[in-house]
Order: C-alpha cells, then sequence, then structure tokens
C-alpha cells in the first residue's frame, strides 16, 4: 500500500491534467453526434494508450476511457468446474495465490491491450483487484464501491454509513483514493431522493478530503435512472444495462427498430440515452452477455481460448452494443483470461471495419433465441430493451 499512495496535492493536480488534457465530446476514430472537437486530441493524456483502442470521453467526468474496459466479475474454472461466476470467500482478507495470479495477468493484459477502466462491485473484488494492481495503482481508471455496504439496504442509506463504505473499498483495495465512486442503488429503484442526496452529500466529503474524484450511480431500474441523471447534476456518470436487443426509445421505425413499446416509465417519448446527452452524464454499460447465458459455454467449463462461436459472438454483441448509441462511452464484460481479455479488446480494434450483413443475421439469431429463454434471474432484462 506504501508505494500506491499519493498525495492530496498530486491528487488535485492529477484531477486538473485530466480536465485539461479532455477534449469536449471528443472520440479516438468517432466522434460524439452531439459536440464538436475544438483540436486535435492529445493521445499523452490517455491511460494506457493503445493506438488499436478507441477511446471515449465519459460524460462532465473529462476521463478519456477504452470503449472495452475490464468488468470486476469473472470466472474461475480451474475452481468451479461447472465455469460458474466465482465470488471467492477469503480467509483473514488473503487473496489465494492462485485467484492473486490469475487476477495480475488478467490486468496485465488489459493493459497492455489499451484497456484502461476497472469496475469493482465487491470487498473479495477489491482484494483481488488490489493485489493485482500492486505497485502500479496509476495504471488503471478505478470505479467501485462495496454491495454489502451500499444504500441497498435501508439501514446503509446515511451519510456515516457511505463515508464507511468507501473507507472499505479504500482499506481492502489498498489504496487512498477511487477515481470514481460508482454508488450501487437498490434494484427495483425504490431509493428516494432523500437517498441519492445522502449518496451526494458522502461525496462532496471524501471529494474535499481528496478520496474521490468523480460520483457514479449504478441500476438495474430504468425510470429510475432517468430520474437521477434529469434531476442531479452531480451524478457524473452512470452504469447501467445494454445488450444487443437494446434499442433507442423515440427513433424512427426502421426494421432494426420495429419493437419499441411504451413502457410507460420516464418522460413521454424521451430516451435514457437522450437525458445522457442533455446532461454529459457518461454511460458505461454492463451485461452484455445477459449474464454469461448468451453464450454456449455458460455453466460448462471454460480453459483456454475457449470456442470460435463464442469468441466470435463475444466481439460481435460488443461492437453491437458500441455501435448503437454515442450516448454510450463503454462496455465492461467480466473477463476470466488473457484470451478473454484480448478478445474482447478486438471487437474495438475491429469495430470500424464494420460488420457484415451474414455476421449481423447470424448475431441477431443467437441473441433472439437466448433472449427467448431468458432465465427468471435475468428476466428483468427485458425492461431494458427499448432505453
Amino acid at each position: 500500500m506504501k508505494n500506491d499512495k499519493i498525495s492530496r496535492r498530486t491528487f488535485i493536480r492529477n484531477t486538473s491534467l485530466i480536465a485539461a488534457g479532455t477534449v469536449a465530446g471528443a472520440l479516438v476514430g468517432k466522434e460524439h453526434a452531439s459536440t464538436k472537437v475544438c483540436k486535435p486530441l492529445d493521445t499523452s493524456k490517455i491511460l494506457n494508450y493503445n493506438p488499436k483502442m478507441k477511446y471515449r470521453r465519459l460524460g462532465k467526468t473529462g476521463l478519456m476511457i477504452s470503449e472495452v474496459s475490464l468488468g470486476g466479475h469473472w470466472r474461475a474454472p480451474w475452481r468451479d468446474r461447472s465455469g460458474g461466476w466465482w465470488w471467492g470467500k477469503f480467509v483473514k482478507g488473503e487473496v489465494p495465490d492462485d485467484v492473486a495470479k490469475n487476477r495480475t495477468e488478467v490486468v496485465s493484459r488489459a493493459i497492455d491491450c489499451g484497456m484502461n477502466y476497472l469496475d469493482i462491485t465487491g470487498s473479495e473484488e477489491c482484494l483481488c483487484y488490489g493485489a493485482a494492481l500492486k505497485g502500479r495503482r496509476g495504471k488503471m481508471i478505478v470505479g467501485a464501491d462495496d454491495s454489502k455496504l451500499c444504500p441497498r439496504r435501508d439501514e446503509y442509506c446515511n451519510v456515516k454509513a457511505q463515508l464507511h463504505n468507501v473507507e472499505e473499498c479504500l482499506r481492502h483495495f489498498g489504496t487512498d483514493y477511487l477515481d470514481i465512486w460508482r454508488v450501487q442503488a437498490k434494484m427495483d429503484g425504490t431509493n428516494t431522493d432523500a437517498d441519492v442526496e445522502v449518496c451526494i452529500e458522502a461525496f462532496q466529503k471524501l471529494h474535499k478530503a481528496g478520496k474521490v474524484q468523480h460520483l457514479g450511480i449504478s441500476s438495474h431500474s430504468r425510470p429510475w435512472a432517468q430520474h437521477v441523471i434529469e434531476k442531479y447534476p452531480q451524478v457524473e456518470m452512470f452504469i447501467f444495462p445494454c445488450t444487443a436487443k437494446t434499442t433507442e426509445k423515440g427513433k424512427p421505425p426502421t426494421k432494426n427498430n420495429v419493437e419499441e413499446v411504451s413502457g410507460g416509465y420516464g418522460p413521454e417519448n424521451k430516451s435514457v440515452f437522450q437525458s445522457l446527452r442533455e446532461h454529459d452524464v457518461g454511460l458505461i454499460t454492463i451485461k452484455p452477455f445477459f449474464g454469461g447465458k448468451l453464450l454456449k459455454s455458460n455453466d460448462k467449463l471454460k480453459l483456454g481460448v475457449g470456442s470460435k462461436r463464442d469468441n466470435d459472438l463475444v466481439r460481435l454483441t460488443l461492437q453491437c452494443i458500441l455501435n448503437m448509441s454515442d450516448a454510450i462511452t463503454a462496455v465492461i464484460p467480466g473477463l476470466s483470461t488473457i484470451y478473454e481479455v484480448e478478445n474482447a479488446a478486438r471487437a474495438s480494434y475491429t469495430r470500424p471495419l464494420a460488420m457484415t450483413e451474414t455476421d449481423k443475421d447470424w448475431l441477431m439469431r443467437i441473441t433472439d433465441e437466448r433472449w427467448a429463454k431468458l432465465s427468471q434471474e435475468y428476466a428483468w432484462l427485458r425492461d431494458w430493451q427499448v432505453v
């Protein structure tokens, strides 16, 4: 931890450098439709810059994020023979050697591939990635929260509890600061405005102390997410699901947008994407593969490079999501091996080549088949079909 500490002065200086080095609305390789580039993008300001990777501005944070980044969840097929998600329980907070080795290799390959954002949602993940980034904390923009201490539980919807939440993230990760505190809201959207204001007050205290740079929120509730985006300018970025089935609400009907229905949520005929654009809130998307249910390898042993079918499906799905809207900054799949990292990165590397009609047809056929068979566990994703 000692080698990873930064001074409060350095923290403030780095914040200023990020802001100064960012061109409003700029993308590498693609420009937001709603903004103009005033001058060429200074790629020297982009963390882990790789010329093959594309980068997008994370709203008013000013951070330039790799459009494919690293989600905190992963599978550990060498431990769990079913190949399922592995959450990990560590004795005395010590990360097992095999887990530390795997996460270190994955993070190292992600950095090499040009990925620069890491998203963490629990204490075990903080421990694992803290070990993986020991001595090189500055190589990743880190967004974190603790799912056991976040305001998903009423007893933690107070400033004291949320300050403790972040302090525990810092302690487990072994760092003095988070780039983003990405608060996990209740999945059903029942957090009140007072709950949001508690998080804003806690953030302001943490920011003043130099412990948190930016504020974000994640939610599984579409109407609640849009309400927060519209009401609270302090929220700089948001995290919610997008899949290859997602379409933008209010777009003209086309052969690719014939399923729009009114869910009775949010502003009439206004897309959440439009709210993001209007309020300059960055968006990082999750659940691209329906929690893994899209892939044939789900619940089966997966070691090595995996199957060509699943690798192709991963790349095409990520490309489909990234091409969906200029309001999307990045997608963050959970990546378990260095081969998965490389394959996910290629989704960005090859995206400018565009998908063939054959690839599009194959992707949507597989996606439609798996969408029709969504398990009860992930049925809520249907609420995010028209966004």
